[in-house]
């Protein structure tokens, strides 16, 4: 749901409006979690906060899957569009489809914005993820498609297959648009200088934890990144969890980044999506 951004206004070099030579200061955005940002250049609109799916999360489990359930996960989401959020994040490895599929029995598909993520290396392997994964999340077309916690800075030559099938969905509708995330600071190098990324998934936090690298070498990179025009979307904000003592310190330095679009933190329940709805907001 779209939601109209609070700009705050101020004077200065004088006392009232009327006054002459009363200047007006420059407009200062405050960013809301809840804000519509048009993402990389297939301009896909979506929340600034995606709800994440798969904190913890490997052979297809997570902490969201395991201590939420089905419906229980389906419930969160749904809050979540009730107030203001429209992007979904998943990923094969998390086991959070079926449970986005329950929440979309509520919420119109149209509404939202899901992006997954594969392993596939070979064309003949994302061809059957992309059958497996439009089943599992009961839509016809996904959003986003990422290539899956990529380490090899040679990745563009290891998953040349992948990448040229997810080249044909993007241009048949099928996938809206695709990209990587990256788990080196090898391959988030490579996917700086690769076209064929659109989007990426980088790891971003002051206290490097779970970090590629230091947030300055991180944080240069994302800045190439931007400066291709290619989408950044930040992840382990708060660490994995590590860093949740710590939430308004990591969420006033993600926000504060011109090279980071947009994040995904995973809450396990509602009480804590509002009050990471009400922080964003406080710490812009």
């Amino acid at each position: 749901m779209k939601r109209r951004q609070f700009i705050k206004t101020g004077l200065f070099a004088g006392g009232a409006l009327a006054t002459a030579g009363t200047a007006l200061a420059a407009p200062q955005t405050v960013k809301k979690a809840t804000d519509i940002i048009t993402l990389g250049p297939d301009k896909i609109k979506l929340t600034r906060l995606a709800m994440g799916t798969g904190t913890k999360g490997s052979r297809s489990s997570s902490n969201q899957t395991r201590q939420l359930g089905l419906q229980g996960l389906a419930d969160l989401l749904e809050f979540g569009v009730d107030h203001g959020l429209n992007f979904f994040d998943t990923a094969d490895a998390y086991g959070s489809h079926p449970h986005i599929k329950e929440a979309l029995k509520r919420v119109a598909r149209e509404k939202v914005v899901i992006m997954t993520k594969t392993r596939s290396r070979t064309a003949e392997a994302m061809r059957a993820d992309l059958d497996r994964f439009r089943q599992e999340l009961g839509t016809d077309y996904l959003d986003m498609v990422l290539l899956h916690g990529e380490m090899n800075p040679n990745w563009p030559e290891l998953r040349a297959g992948a990448m040229e099938v997810l080249s044909e969905a993007r241009e048949k509708g099928i996938v809206r648009t695709h990209g990587i995330s990256c788990h080196s600071i090898g391959a988030l190098r490579t996917a700086a200088k690769t076209d064929w990324v659109k989007v990426d998934l980088a790891r971003i936090n002051p206290a490097k934890i779970m970090m590629d690298a230091d947030p300055p070498t991180v944080i240069s990179v994302l800045g190439e990144m931007k400066a291709a025009g290619k989408g950044v979307i930040g992840m382990k904000i708060f660490g994995e969890g590590r860093l949740r003592d710590r939430p308004d310190e990591m969420l006033k330095h993600v926000l504060s980044l011109d090279c980071v679009d947009c994040f995904t933190i995973g809450a396990e329940s509602k009480e804590e999506l509002a009050d990471l709805l009400k922080r964003i907001h406080a710490n812009a």
